[in-house]
C-alpha cells in the first residue's frame, strides 16, 4: 500500500514559476502575448453574437469588441494589483447572455424601426442595467457578505463547483471544433502533441519553447493554414455555418475597423434605467460571482498559492464588479462607501459627513471627522471597477474572470503575476489600434475551441483534485460529489434543451424579469453545482464528518492571518495595507 499511496499536497510541486518569481523578460513578455490572443475568443465571441440582434452593423461590432478589450484591460490590471493580486484575466462574461437577450427582446426596444438607432436604445439600456447590477456587487464584496457566506465552503463542497467551472463550458469546446474539424481537430492534436510530448524538448538550450508558448505556435501555424484554405477556395461551396466557422475574412472585422480609436466612458449616450432589466441583470451578477470564485480557487492552485482566505476573496470579487467604494480605516476603524454623491458608515465610533467630491472617474476625496479626536481626516480613495466599468462605456456585456486563461497557468506551468499584468498591457494597447486588434480578433473560432478542450479540462481537473483533503471512502461524500457533478450538468442542460426547442427557457411567466431572473440562475453549471453541493455538505451529518469534509486542512485559509504565507500572496502593493488592513 506504501507503494501506491499519494499524500495530500498542499500546492502543486511541477509549476516553474508562482506569483512572486518572474521569467526573464523576452519570455515575459511573450508569455503576456500568449495571454491576449487566448481571451480573444470570448471577447470576439460574445459581441459578434449579441450585436447583429440589436441591430448593430460590422463597424458598432468592431467598436464593442474593441471597448470590451479596452476595459477587460483595465479591470485585469486593477484585479492583479489591487483584487486577490493571483494572476487572472478579466474579460466577458456568458453569464450575461441571458438577461441580455431578455433586453434586446423588449418589445419598447424591438419597435425601433432603424437599426441603427435600435442599437444604442438597446446597449443603452444595457449599460443602466449593468449600472445599477454593479451595486449588488458592492454590498456582497465589500461588505464582507460573501466572505461571512465562504464560512460554509470545505473542500468537498467547492471540488464540484471548480469542476464545473471547467466541464460546464464543454459546449465551447469540442462541439465548436466540429464545426470546422479541418482547423479544428488538426490544432487539438497540435496542442497536445507539443505541449504534453515534445514538452522536454529545447531547441534553444535554456527555454521549453512547446511547454512555453504552446498557444502561440499552435495559433499561428494552423491559423496561416486556415488563411491559406480560404484563399485557395476550399470552402467556396460548402455551408453557410461552415464557412462562418472555417474561413478568415467572413467577420469583416479587418475592413470594418478604424485605424485609430479610443474607447471612453458613455460612448453610446446617457445610459437608460428599467427596474426589470436591472433585476434579471443582477442574477448574472450573482452567476459571476460564483464563477469568479471557483476560478479564484483554480488559479490559486495553478499559481501556487494558498486558497485566497475569505477578506482576499471579498476583495477580489469587489473590484471585479463594483460601485464607488471608500475603505478608510480611522480611530477605531470602519468602513466607508460612496455611492451616487454619498457616503455610507458602518461604524458607530465616527460621525462621517457626507461631503464628497468626485475629482475624477477614479477618485473621490472624502472628507471625515473623528468623534473621538475631532481631527479632519481627506483620504483618496479608489472606485470599484469591474461592471460599473462596463456600464459606464457600454462593453455590451459584464466581467468574470477567463477561464481559458485560469487554465494556461497549469499548461505553461508559470503563474506570474507580471506576466498577466503586461498582458493586460497588450489588450489596452491593441484595443486603440483597431486594424492591428482586428487582425488577431480574426482568428477562426474553432481554433480556439480546441484550446478550450484542454483548457477547461484542465480548471476542472484542479477542481477535482480539492477531494484529495476529503475522504471519498465516505458514502456522504460520494453522494454529494456525484450529485452535485450530475445536476450541475443536468439541470443547465435542460434549461438550454427547452430553450433551444421552443424559443424560452422553462421559467416562462409573465414576468420578464423574473424569468431572466431565474432562467440565468439554472443555466450556470456553476451555480447549480453550489447551491447543491453547499447545501448538502452544510445540512447531512456535519459535527460528525468535519474531518471527512476536509475542514482541518481548509480552516486556516479562512482568515488573512489563518497562514503565514498569506501574505507573501495577497498583500495589497505600495504598502495599502497600512489602510486597509486585512479584516
Amino acid at each position: 500500500m506504501e507503494n501506491i499511496s499519494h499524500p495530500p499536497m498542499e500546492q502543486l510541486q511541477d509549476l516553474e514559476y508562482c506569483i512572486d518569481s518572474n521569467p526573464p523578460w523576452v519570455e515575459t513578455i511573450l508569455l503576456a502575448f500568449q495571454n491576449y490572443i487566448l481571451m480573444l475568443g470570448t471577447s470576439v465571441m460574445i459581441p459578434s453574437m449579441l450585436v447583429p440582434l440589436m441591430g448593430g452593423t460590422d463597424a458598432d461590432k468592431i467598436r464593442v469588441i474593441q471597448t470590451l478589450l479596452f476595459v477587460s484591460g483595465i479591470n485585469t490590471l486593477l484585479q492583479a494589483l489591487f483584487g486577490t493580486r493571483l494572476p487572472t484575466i478579466v474579460g466577458g462574461s456568458f453569464s450575461y447572455v441571458i438577461p441580455i437577450l431578455y433586453i434586446i427582446r423588449d418589445s419598447s426596444l424591438q419597435q425601433i424601426p432603424d437599426p441603427h438607432e435600435r442599437f444604442l436604445q438597446t446597449m443603452r439600456a444595457i449599460q443602466g442595467a449593468l449600472i445599477i447590477a454593479s451595486s449588488l456587487q458592492i454590498i456582497i464584496g465589500y461588505s464582507q457578505l460573501w466572505g461571512i457566506f465562504s464560512r460554509f465552503f470545505s473542500p468537498l463542497g467547492m471540488a464540484p463547483v471548480i469542476g464545473l467551472v471547467g466541464l460546464g463550458l464543454f459546449d465551447r469546446g469540442f462541439p465548436a471544433v466540429g464545426n470546422c474539424v479541418e482547423i479544428g481537430i488538426p490544432m487539438l492534436l497540435m496542442l497536445i502533441g507539443l505541449s504534453q510530448y515534445l514538452k522536454h524538448y529545447r531547441p534553444f538550450r535554456d527555454t521549453p519553447i512547446f511547454e512555453r508558448f504552446p498557444v502561440l505556435i499552435c495559433v499561428t501555424v494552423i491559423w496561416i493554414y486556415s488563411v491559406i484554405l480560404t484563399a485557395g477556395g476550399a470552402y467556396s461551396h460548402r455551408p453557410t455555418r461552415t464557412q462562418n466557422s472555417c474561413r478568415t475574412d467572413r467577420a469583416n472585422l479587418i475592413s470594418s475597423a478604424p485605424w485609430f480609436k479610443f474607447p471612453y466612458p458613455l460612448q453610446w449616450g446617457a445610459p437608460t434605467f428599467d427596474a426589470g432589466h436591472s433585476v434579471a441583470m443582477m442574477a448574472a451578477v450573482l452567476v459571476s460571482i460564483i464563477e469568479s470564485t471557483g476560478a479564484y480557487k483554480a488559479a490559486s492552485r495553478l499559481a501556487i498559492a494558498t486558497p485566497p482566505p475569505a477578506y482576499v476573496l471579498s476583495r477580489g470579487i469587489g473590484w471585479q464588479q463594483g460601485s464607488l467604494y471608500c475603505s478608510i480605516p480611522l480611530g477605531m476603524g470602519g468602513t466607508y462607501w460612496s455611492n451616487k454623491g454619498l457616503v455610507w458608515a458602518v461604524h458607530t465610533n465616527l460621525l462621517v459627513y457626507p461631503i464628497v467630491s468626485c475629482v475624477s472617474i477614479s477618485v473621490c476625496i472624502v472628507s471625515m471627522v473623528d468623534r473621538y479626536t475631532g481631527t479632519n481626516c481627506i483620504h483618496p480613495s479608489p472606485q470599484g471597477i469591474g461592471v460599473l466599468l462596463d456600464g459606464l462605456f457600454g462593453t455590451g456585456t459584464g466581467s468574470t474572470v477567463s477561464v481559458e486563461n485560469v487554465g494556461l497557468l497549469g499548461l505553461t506551468r508559470v503563474g506570474s503575476r507580471r506576466v498577466v499584468q503586461i498582458s493586460a498591457g497588450f489588450m489596452i494597447f491593441f484595443s486603440t489600434l483597431g486594424k492591428f486588434g482586428a487582425v488577431f480578433a480574426s482568428i477562426p473560432f474553432p481554433i480556439f475551441a480546441a484550446l478550450y478542450c484542454v483548457l477547461f479540462g484542465l480548471v476542472a481537473s484542479v477542481g477535482i483534485s480539492f477531494l484529495q483533503f476529503t475522504n471519498m471512502n465516505s458514502m456522504r461524500n460520494l453522494i454529494i460529489t456525484g450529485l452535485s457533478l450530475f445536476l450541475g450538468i443536468s439541470v443547465p442542460q435542460y434549461f438550454n434543451d427547452t430553450l433551444v426547442s421552443s424559443g424560452h427557457a422553462p421559467v416562462n411567466t409573465h414576468a420578464g424579469w423574473f424569468n431572466g431572473f431565474l432562467n440565468t440562475i439554472f443555466l450556470s453549471p456553476p451555480t447549480v453545482g453550489l447551491i447543491v453541493s453547499i447545501f448538502l455538505d452544510n445540512t447531512l451529518e456535519v459535527e460528525k464528518s468535519k474531518k471527512d469534509r476536509g475542514m482541518p486542512w481548509w480552516v486556516k485559509f479562512r482568515t488573512f492571518r489563518g497562514d503565514n504565507r498569506n501574505e507573501e500572496f495577497y498583500t495589497l502593493p505600495f504598502n495599502l495595507n497600512r489602510f486597509f488592513p486585512p479584516t
